[in-house]
C-alpha cells in the first residue's frame, strides 16, 4: 500500500533529474507515492519518489524514480529524454519525457525494452484507470 508523500521529496527527485514533474502526476503522487495502475491491455507498476523520512519507508521507496531512470538510462534505445515512473513487469517501461527544457510533459508513454519504440498510453496519469 503507497504512502502519501511530501512535496519535499519530489523536489529533490526534480533537482536530481534536472526536470520539473507535470502538475498532475505530482498531485496524484503526493496521495499515494506509487502503485498499481491498469490499462486495458496491461497493468503497470508505478516507480515511488524516494521518501526518506523514516526507515519503513526508505526500504518501500528503494526502487524510486531516480533510480530506476538511471537504470533505464543503461539500456540500449532508452530515449534520453525520459524518466522511467513505472514498468509493466517484463522489462517495459511507462515514461514521461521532455523536449529539452526539462519540462516533462503529462503525455503518458510505453517504452518497449525488445523493439526500443514508445507509444502514447494516456494523455496522462487521470486517464489511467486506479
Amino acid at each position: 500500500m503507497p504512502f502519501a508523500i511530501e512535496l519535499k521529496y519530489i523536489e529533490e527527485t526534480e533537482k536530481d533529474l534536472n526536470v520539473k514533474f507535470p502538475d498532475e502526476f505530482k498531485s496524484r503522487m503526493q496521495k499515494s507515492n506509487g502503485g498499481e495502475l491498469e490499462t486495458e491491455v496491461m497493468e503497470i507498476e508505478l516507480h515511488p519518489f524516494f521518501d526518506k523520512s523514516d526507515k519503513k519507508r526508505i526500504s518501500r521507496t528503494c526502487n524510486h524514480i531516480g533510480l530506476e531512470t538511471r537504470n533505464a538510462r543503461q539500456w540500449s534505445g532508452f530515449p534520453k529524454n525520459g524518466i522511467a515512473i513505472g514498468s509493466d513487469g517484463y522489462g517495459n517501461q511507462i515514461i514521461l519525457m521532455h523536449s529539452g527544457d526539462g519540462n516533462l510533459k503529462e503525455t503518458i508513454y510505453f517504452w518497449n525494452h525488445e523493439t526500443r519504440k514508445t507509444e502514447i498510453i494516456a494523455e496522462n496519469i487521470n486517464d489511467i484507470e486506479e
